[in-house]
């Protein structure tokens, strides 16, 4: 009877499992199969695909011998992974910002829940919204932070103009929509779960705030720290296209072009679907690796 049960719920949870496994099928593996198809052909939605076997990746890879020495057949494939990094640098910054803020908002205070609804509203609000908010707020001409800081006597810059300010005007309103999001929540349900004890122990043994902080929280949030580290890495290769579209439409120069943004670039403007699959796995790949790169070195500690 029991087995006959046990079945029986197998196979309701079968059905319940089965639209979510039929739209992971249609919607995230086909895609993914269809991509590296299309990545060994020329295709323009108008004519018919042809084969090209590696050129397209020999074209987005490779180097040839010029003049001046060896040139990347695709310079701008390397500028705008460049670019991508480059952005990236503002992820430890953010990881910082989130868990000192976290650990502010870690306090017994009258009204704390207020305080953590106020820092953590940036991040539920639509993102479309932010990105003309801060474009109004980064307007050269009567922008808010180039009007205060003409009050203070300072001419401000062209952020979203000029070829050595977007990147990190961009940079600066990420970090304002993050530091207060996901990642603080998470570190801030990781510190409350470090046991009070082990911070009364090392206080009663003469440890200062700094020293507990090392010895005990640290060690306690490193799995929490391990598992945003590599969200945040796997989002910042992945990301930034949305940003760059409203913002600042890759410009100047293409200084604020990330590899997802020239995905879309090639894609949907240009009608190279095979050279966009191309680089679209290129991304998969050097995603894949980071990611099992950082697990094989961080993954003790997230999972102990």
């Amino acid at each position: 009877m029991s087995l006959s049960r046990e079945r029986r719920n197998r196979r309701v949870a079968l059905w319940f499992l089965l639209p979510n496994l039929i739209g992971f099928l249609l919607f995230t593996l086909w895609p993914v199969i269809a991509a590296l198809g299309l990545s060994f052909m020329s295709w323009d939605l108008l004519t018919p695909p042809q084969w090209v076997g590696w050129d397209n990746f020999v074209q987005l890879l490779g180097f040839h011998r010029d003049t001046g020495g060896w040139v990347a057949n695709d310079p701008l494939f390397w500028q705008y992974l460049g670019n991508t990094f480059f952005m990236m640098l503002s992820l430890p910054i953010n990881m910082a910002g989130s868990l000192g803020l976290a650990m502010l908002l870690n306090r017994k205070l009258p009204g704390i829940y207020l305080y953590r609804l106020v820092f953590f509203f940036p991040s539920i609000l639509a993102g479309v919204a932010i990105f003309y908010l801060w474009r109004w707020i980064f307007n050269a001409d009567y922008g808010l932070l180039n009007n205060l800081l003409g009050a203070l006597g300072i001419d401000g810059p062209d952020w979203l103009g000029s070829v050595a300010w977007a990147k990190p005007a961009l940079m600066l309103m990420g970090s304002w929509m993050t530091v207060g999001g996901t990642s603080m929540i998470l570190y801030l349900a990781a510190l409350q779960n470090v046991p009070v004890e082990l911070h009364e122990a090392a206080q009663v043994d003469g440890a200062n705030a700094w020293q507990r902080f090392r010895v005990v929280t640290w060690p306690s949030i490193m799995p929490v720290t391990f598992f945003i580290f590599t969200m945040g890495l796997i989002y910042g290769l992945q990301g930034g296209f949305d940003s760059a579209f409203i913002m600042t439409g890759g410009g100047p120069n293409g200084s604020t072009t990330t590899i997802g943004f020239y995905i879309y670039q090639k894609a949907y403007l240009r009608f190279e679907m095979g050279y966009a699959s191309a680089v679209a796995w290129v991304l998969f790949v050097l995603v894949l690796g980071l990611t099992l790169i950082n697990r094989r070195r961080g993954g003790a500690a997230y999972l102990s």
